[in-house]
């Protein structure tokens, strides 16, 4: 099952963080025995490297990232993987989609009006100079002082790090994305299923993940995709498990995990619904086509 990464980071007590209203940062240091982890998003965050190694794979790319290098993960669901040399220690800064178009706003001048069209990507590279770098590096000291700093400075230093980012042409791709959020100023509901039906997420959280609330999200999706968000799901899930299984290389197990399905006997028993025979004979019945 995938975790709500913000919400965790929000509520437990063991991390060092710094919260306001439309920004979290937090130092995470990720304990060397976990390998891979399935997390999902609602809220977009930048990722800073203080030591370690780690895979991020959206759907249809891994992106890997190591000390000193950072990466803007949009609101999804990822798989991780750590390496096991080094341990681990990051920090995130999770910044709402309503900050991002303040700022876009604010700062127009600052921007590159080129790249104003929309981008499909869920993972963006960032370009880390020696002045991004200090700036990462100053804020890690404040998380040691973290009762003491007002949120009015970390609002401050949030600000700066967009600043970094816009003023910095390499980062022309991300930059194109924040302008995206204030020429749309919503999220796409058909982006958001495609990119995430094969995650065992609740209705609930593709809601979230929406932005709107679970019943704004069941009535735009009915009127998008004329079904309910159930029935969708279960037959785009289907339609998933179809194609890997036209393939030998993943096993029915590892095939149900990862187009969403809880349990394989579900699986099973919605895949016979659907295409007339269990899985494990259809795919004996396609290979041998």
């Amino acid at each position: 099952m995938a975790i709500d990464v913000y919400k965790y980071f929000l509520k437990h007590p063991r991390y060092k963080k710094l919260v306001g209203n439309d920004f979290l940062l937090v130092e995470y240091k990720c304990p060397i025995e976990v390998e891979k982890f399935k997390l999902w998003t609602a809220t977009p965050f930048i990722t800073y490297v203080i030591s370690g190694q780690k895979d991020w794979t959206a759907l249809d790319k891994t992106y890997t990232i190591k000390k000193g290098e950072a990466l803007f993960i949009n609101k999804g669901v990822y798989n991780t993987k750590q390496y096991f040399e080094v341990d681990y220690c990051v920090m995130l800064f999770f910044i709402t989609d309503d900050f991002i178009r303040r700022f876009v706003k604010n700062h127009k001048d600052l921007l590159y009006s080129k790249c104003s069209d929309t981008t499909n990507s869920q993972i963006f590279n960032i370009d880390v100079g020696d002045s991004l770098n200090s700036l990462f590096l100053s804020v890690f000291n404040y998380l040691n002082q973290s009762n003491n700093i007002p949120k009015d400075l970390v609002e401050i230093k949030f600000n700066e790090l967009l600043f970094n980012i816009v003023l910095n042409p390499a980062n022309k791709d991300l930059v194109r994305f924040f302008n995206s959020l204030v020429l749309t100023n919503k999220t796409s509901l058909n982006d958001v299923m495609m990119k995430n039906f094969h995650s065992d997420l609740k209705i609930e959280e593709y809601a979230r993940l929406y932005g709107k609330s679970l019943s704004s999200f069941k009535r735009d999706f009915q009127n998008h995709f004329k079904e309910t968000p159930r029935k969708w799901l279960n037959k785009k899930r289907l339609e998933y498990a179809k194609t890997l299984l036209e393939s030998p290389e993943l096993n029915i197990n590892d095939i149900c995990f990862e187009c969403g399905f809880k349990n394989p006997s579900h699986f099973n028993s919605s895949f016979k619904e659907m295409y007339k025979h269990p899985p494990n004979l259809y795919r004996k019945l396609y290979l041998n086509i």
